[in-house]
C-alpha cells in the first residue's frame, strides 16, 4: 500500500539515504529538517526530496495532517556532541522526540518508526550477546536521551498509533551527507588521507554495525509491517555476523588499502562496549537479507573517498564531522542560544 510518510532528519547522514529509497519503493515522501548541515554534502548525488524546513522543537500537528507514518530520524547524533551542551541533546533528542510524537498522534498518523541506538547497552561488562531484554546502561547524553525517549514513546502507543523503535547499531557506509565520526568511516578516512589506520582507542571493545542503506531498507519493512508483528516493540537493528571488534576493523581496512594500523599516543580502552543479538528482527523479517558487511563498507568508503575526493583539508575539516559544524554556526553566529537559527533565520 503507498503511504504519505514523513521523514524528521531527511537532509541528515540516514535520512538522505532513507528518503529517496522509500520513493523508490512507491511512497509519496516529505522530508522534515532545521538543515545545520546544509551545504555538507558528499559528491553530486543528493536527491531531490520535499523538504519542509522546521525545528522539531516548533513542530504542531498541522505538520503531520495528511500524513500515514512517520520516520524519527531528527536529534543531536553522537557523544561529542552530548559534551558541547548536554541540555541541548536532551531537548532535542527526547523533548522534541515526544512533542513530534504526540503531535503525529494528534494528526492521526497511524505508524511512528523511531530511530534509537544500540548505544543504550553502554559498558556491557559482557562478550556476551545483548537482546532487547538486556539491561540498559546509557554512558552519556545521546545514548541517555534514547533510553528515556523510547519510555516516553511506550506510554504513547495504543490501537491507532503503532510505533516502532529501531535501536540501530552503528551505522557506516556513503551518504550524501557523509560522516567521518562514526567509526568505519573515520578509519577509512584516515586510510585514504594518510596512508595509516589510525585508533584513538586500544580497540578492543565491541560494536555491532549495519550499512546505512540496510539499515533503510529495515525502515523501509518497519513501516509495511502489520501492526501486530511490529507495534510497541523494539529491535536492535544490525546482522549476526556483524559484531566487530574495532581493532579487527582497524585490520580490516588494513587489508583492503595496504595500509598499517597505528595506536594513537594516549590510546586507551573504550568503555563503551556491547555485542548485540539481532535475531529478533531476523524473526519478524524472515525474508529480509542485509546486502553490506563491514568488508564491502570498506571498500565502498575507499572507493568513494578517491572519486569525490576526501582530501586532507576536507577530513580534518567541518564538512562531515556534526561537532565541528555546529561550533562552526555557533562561533559565526549564525546560530544562537539553545541551538537555534539567530534570528529566526532559516538558515
Amino acid at each position: 500500500m503507498r503511504m504519505r510518510i514523513l521523514v524528521t532528519g531527511s537532509h541528515g547522514y540516514i535520512g538522505s539515504v532513507l528518503a529517496p529509497i522509500l520513493a523508490g519503493a512507491g511512497h509519496d515522501v516529505v522530508g522534515l529538517d532545521t538543515c545545520f548541515y546544509r551545504g555538507c554534502d558528499f559528491g553530486d548525488e543528493l536527491a531531490t526530496i520535499a523538504t519542509v524546513q522546521r525545528d522539531v522543537r516548533d513542530v504542531t500537528a498541522a505538520d503531520f495532517e495528511g500524513f500515514d507514518a512517520v520516520v524519527h530520524l531528527a536529534a543531536l547524533s553522537n557523544d561529542p556532541i552530548g559534551d558541547l551542551n548536554e541540555q541541548w541533546t536532551y531537548d532535542i533528542n527526547l523533548d522534541a522526540t515526544l512533542r513530534v510524537a504526540r503531535a503525529a498522534k494528534e494528526a492521526g498518523v497511524g505508524r511512528f518508526v523511531f530511530a534509537s541506538s544500540c548505544s543504550m547497552y553502554g559498558a556491557s561488562g559482557t562478550d556476551d550477546l545483548l537482546d532487547e531484554s538486556a539491561p540498559l546502561q546509557p554512558l552519556t547524553a545521546y545514548a541517555e536521551s534514547k533510553v528515556r525517549a523510547e519510555e516516553g514513546l511506550a506510554a504513547l502507543g495504543d490501537d491507532g498509533f503503532a510505533i516502532v523503535s529501531m535501536r540501530n547499531a552503528t551505522v557506516y557506509g556513503v551518504s550524501p551527507r557523509l560522516r567521518l565520526d562514526i567509526v568505519l568511516n573515520n578509519l577509512a578516512g584516515w586510510a585514504h588521507t594518510t596512508g595509516r589506520v589510525r585508533l584513538l582507542s586500544d580497540g578492543r571493545s565491541w560494536r555491532p554495525l549495519v550499512h546505512v542503506r540496510d539499515l533503510s531498507r529495515v525502515a523501509v519493512a518497519m513501516l509495511e509491517a502489520p501492526d501486530e508483528l511490529v507495534a510497541g516493540e523494539a529491535f536492535n537493528v544490525g546482522s549476526a555476523d556483524q559484531n566487530y571488534l574495532v581493532r579487527d576493523l582497524a585490520e580490516m581496512l588494513a587489508e583492503v588499502t595496504g595500509c598499517e594500523v597505528e595506536f594513537a599516543s594516549d590510546a586507551s580502552p573504550d568503555p563503551r562496549s556491547y555485542r548485540v543479538d539481532f535475531s529478533k528482527l531476523a524473526r519478524a523479517l524472515p525474508s529480509f537479507a542485509f546486502e553490506w558487511d563491514a568488508r564491502g563498507g570498506s571498500e565502498e568508503l575507499v572507493n568513494a573517498y578517491r572519486a569525490v575526493p576526501l582530501t586532507t583539508e576536507l577530513f580534518e575539516g567541518r564538512r562531515y564531522v556534526r561537532l565541528r559544524q555546529l561550533r562552526h554556526l555557533l562561533d559565526d553566529g549564525e546560530l544562537g542560544d539553545g541551538l537555534r537559527w539567530a534570528d529566526g533565520a532559516s538558515a
